[in-house]
């Protein structure tokens, strides 16, 4: 990978994920689709000063002429600034292994890098390479990212040199495909596979013998399958493992983590910036997500990306002993046991409550299996963000969900999560704010027939509102804190939910809308 002796790390990256309850002035329309998203990457760049942008095509219809529509429409902007040295574009494709359905999307994609490459030196009147990385999603092993390298390199890459009769290759014919080669950036996103970190990337470190690689780390789905503490846990043991990886390995490793605004996603905000950097020392790049882009004051957002771009990363992350890895494993384990069962008795209520989230972006319908796990084989759920929406919504932040788990922790374990949750009662009291016991009260009382409009089993639901219920008094009793709206704002998003939930029960579709986003703009995220 010959970059990596000048290479620029970016530290913000824009991503394109439907979390935003409100819309940018320049979207018409309740969704940001088609050249709205190339805008809306100018619009990160410039407005924003974010580094990087994301260019998502797992999930999604993506428009591979960006680099071409970016360089005619804004040609003055990146003159100054030179695609794929200045700033980045990176592509996250579909994974073959997970969406088969999208899995020939990845070679559409990858065959347009150097029809970019053609299009920016063209422009740039030298050669310049403006994508030369990829994202892989639900990466489990180190041979998925060499397939992956390998796939470019000699079908993509090594088409020039194909033969078309003795005197013709093809590269004599259409000019030659360049990059020649591309990075390939791992994202983990299920705890067998965070666990695994050095594994996986072991065997693809010796195969290709990098200079450096980025590595990227989920938040979301953590979130959505294992719970808050999982999810941030489990950050923790990756960027760990990474550290030993690049002291061992010699490879230099620059991590990036995947948040979104409220705790339960990352906590990624004007206001709890310094937290979040506290909490996450040794990351290099975070991503700005589009509640944080559209929900929060402009001048306010643009601070906090000057300040990520110009102080990440903050420090080494700790190098966690193996008797603290044992505990952390425990502790895991209890979370997650806690938190899938309360979901598991509760995702018909969340399918039903997330179909009145609106959506946010052109993503094809993608229903994620809960757990990637055997003991929960079967129960499916939206996606994280409106799956989160759905709990929001309800009046139950997701965050809260499974923490019956804390009264079951022995003092070391206590400790280790203390050590490595630094700001576990900030967040919790963050999130417990937007607790309303009301709507708890109501889903107890009227349980039957919220069991009727779901579709639900009337005993499953019941107990999962029992267990919600001991969920939230554990936190009361453990860390004592107030559930419940403490200020003007927060009463006033209280009935907001309040309102969601009697028309969710009227079954007014129209009404549920209104209020749901009416809640979400308070909160300022879908989820």
């Amino acid at each position: 990978m010959v970059r990596a002796a000048r290479r620029k790390i970016p530290r913000t990256m824009s991503t394109q994920h439907p979390d935003n309850a409100s819309l940018p002035s320049w979207v018409s329309g309740d969704v940001i689709q088609g050249d709205a998203e190339i805008e809306e990457a100018l619009f990160a760049y410039r407005e924003l000063g974010c580094m990087e942008v994301m260019w998502d095509s797992e999930g999604k219809d993506v428009d591979t002429h960006v680099v071409r529509k970016l360089l005619s429409k804004y040609g003055e902007f990146f003159r100054e600034r030179v695609l794929g040295e200045d700033v980045f574009l990176t592509y996250r494709v579909p994974n073959p292994r997970v969406e088969v359905t999208e899995r020939k999307i990845l070679l559409e994609t990858l065959a347009s890098i150097p029809v970019a490459h053609d299009v920016a030196s063209a422009f740039y009147r030298r050669d310049v390479s403006p994508i030369f990385e990829v994202i892989l999603p639900f990466t489990t092993s180190g041979n998925e990212l060499l397939w992956l390298l390998r796939y470019y390199e000699k079908t993509i890459a090594g088409a020039g040199k194909v033969r078309l009769n003795d005197s013709l290759i093809v590269e004599d014919w259409i000019g030659p495909f360049k990059p020649g080669t591309i990075e390939v950036i791992p994202l983990l996103e299920d705890m067998e596979s965070i666990v695994r970190t050095c594994d996986i990337l072991g065997s693809y470190l010796e195969a290709v013998k990098p200079k450096y690689i980025r590595v990227f780390i989920a938040r979301s789905d953590p979130a959505l399958n294992y719970g808050l503490v999982c999810a941030v846990l489990l950050c923790k043991l990756a960027l760990s493992q990474l550290r030993g990886l690049r002291e061992k390995s010699g490879v230099e490793v620059y991590p990036i983590v995947g948040v979104g605004t409220m705790p339960f996603r990352g906590h990624l905000t004007p206001g709890n910036l310094e937290r979040f950097m506290e909490e996450y020392p040794g990351v290099c790049t975070v991503t700005i997500q589009s509640a944080l882009k559209y929900d929060y004051p402009l001048e306010d957002v643009r601070r906090l990306v000057a300040t990520l771009n110009e102080c990440l990363p903050c420090g080494e992350p700790p190098a966690m002993e193996p008797h603290e890895v044992g505990l952390l494993k425990s502790i895991l384990a209890k979370f997650k046991a806690e938190y899938q069962r309360v979901v598991e008795r509760l995702a018909p209520l969340v399918n039903a409550v997330a179909a009145h989230v609106p959506q946010r972006r052109a993503r094809k319908l993608h229903i994620g299996l809960f757990g990637y796990s055997r003991s929960v084989e079967g129960v499916s759920l939206p996606r994280a963000i409106p799956f989160a929406a759905a709990f929001y919504s309800l009046g139950v932040p997701p965050e809260l969900i499974g923490m019956k788990a804390l009264s079951s922790l022995s003092d070391a374990e206590w400790e280790i999560l203390d050590k490595y949750y630094v700001n576990l009662e900030h967040d919790l009291e963050v999130a417990a704010a937007f607790v309303s016991l009301r709507n708890l009260s109501m889903l107890a009382d009227v349980c039957g027939e919220i069991a009727s409009i779901a579709g639900a089993n009337r005993e499953e639901l019941r107990l999962g509102i029992a267990d919600l219920t001991r969920d939230l008094e554990t936190v009361e009793e453990e860390l004592s804190i107030k559930l419940g709206p403490r200020s003007l704002t927060q009463r006033k998003y209280e009935n907001m939910v309040n309102d969601f939930l009697i028309a969710f029960l009227e079954q007014d579709s129209q009404g549920a809308k209104k209020y749901l986003v009416e809640a979400a703009k308070i909160r300022k995220c879908l989820g």
